[in-house]
């Protein structure tokens, strides 16, 4: 049994660190600490290394000396967020500094954390550790949105991809063929469309990229940290959908509309504007829809949509 869980260890992935430094002995003794804690440690004595190796290596975590000759930490940190590939990787900064505005001019940069030299070792790994987590969080929370059969992507305030669900990336790629997620930047046509969007900052604000067989929406839903957006697209073609719907369902025809446009991600309110009929009439239709499924919540509702006017 212990050898199959060493095995089993062994085979698992193990997180891994970038360490950016210029002095040997510092290097030595946060590769053994990380080490010792069961984190795999990649090396870079300059700045310039450390953005070379990122071309070729993915780490989870980078920490990165705040002083160095040539390009120093901060400077270097500002290209590890400049460029879409990376800007997702936590960078905790490590300075023998104490003055407070070097400290702001880290998290200006896109610093996560920071912490004092000489490195307690002991807290050292507890901010590894911590901000480690918060980037699995962010991991699990797009497979399961994933699961779940949604349009999402997440961009930062420039325009640029940070993430979207396999769905969103064939929503795109119908109006870019030869698109694909792994360019993180976006169209051309849907980047200008995001920058609209961003621009008028209310979450729940929309604008729609017309298309010769219906319209792609893209909702703001929300704003996370300084630098991402979350945004939902709706793959807009109510008459084909709203059929489907009523066909697949065993619904009414305005049954199927209401359903539609909540699977859309529409209120009541938003609902009664676009079919002519009164909130509570809306209200009605959905108590009513909720019994044909047999289910209890708008959310379930709208992932049974979901699943039935997907392509």
């Amino acid at each position: 049994m212990a050898d199959d869980r060493a095995a089993a260890g062994r085979g698992a992935r193990r997180d891994t660190a970038l360490v950016v430094d210029d002095e040997p002995q510092a290097l030595r003794l946060l590769t053994d600490t990380l080490e010792a804690g069961g984190i795999q440690v990649l090396v870079a004595t300059s700045g310039a290394i450390a953005l070379e190796l990122l071309q070729h290596v993915a780490p989870d975590i980078v920490l990165m000396d705040a002083v160095m000759a040539g390009m120093d930490g901060f400077e270097t940190t500002a290209r590890i967020k400049e460029n879409p590939h990376t800007a997702h990787l936590p960078v905790i900064f490590m300075t023998g500094l104490t003055e407070s505005e070097h400290v702001i001019e880290g998290f200006e940069v896109g610093g996560v954390d920071y912490v004092r030299k000489p490195v307690n070792v002991h807290e050292l790994l507890a901010r590894v550790r911590v901000h480690l987590g918060n980037a699995r969080a962010v991991q699990a929370s797009t497979a399961s949105l994933d699961a779940t059969g949604r349009l999402m992507m997440a961009t930062d305030t420039k325009g640029f991809l940070l993430w979207c669900t396999p769905l969103a990336e064939q929503a795109i790629v119908r109006i870019a063929p030869g698109w694909g997620r792994d360019q993180a930047v976006l169209p051309d046509l849907l980047r200008t469309s995001v920058e609209r969007l961003l621009a008028r900052e209310a979450p729940g604000a929309s604008l729609r990229i017309e298309q010769a067989d219906g319209a792609l929406e893209l909702v703001l839903i929300a704003r996370y940290r300084d630098n991402e957006v979350l945004i939902r697209l709706n793959e807009l073609n109510p008459q084909v959908d709203a059929q489907r719907l009523q066909n697949r369902l065993g619904l009414t025809e305005r049954e199927a509309e209401v359903l539609l446009w909540i699977s859309y991600g529409k209120s009541n309110p938003d609902i009664s504007q676009v079919l002519t009929i009164s909130p509570r009439t809306v209200q009605k239709h959905l108590e009513r829809i909720y019994e044909k499924l047999g289910v209890e919540t708008r959310a379930a509702a709208a992932a049974t949509a979901i699943k039935v006017i997907a392509p």
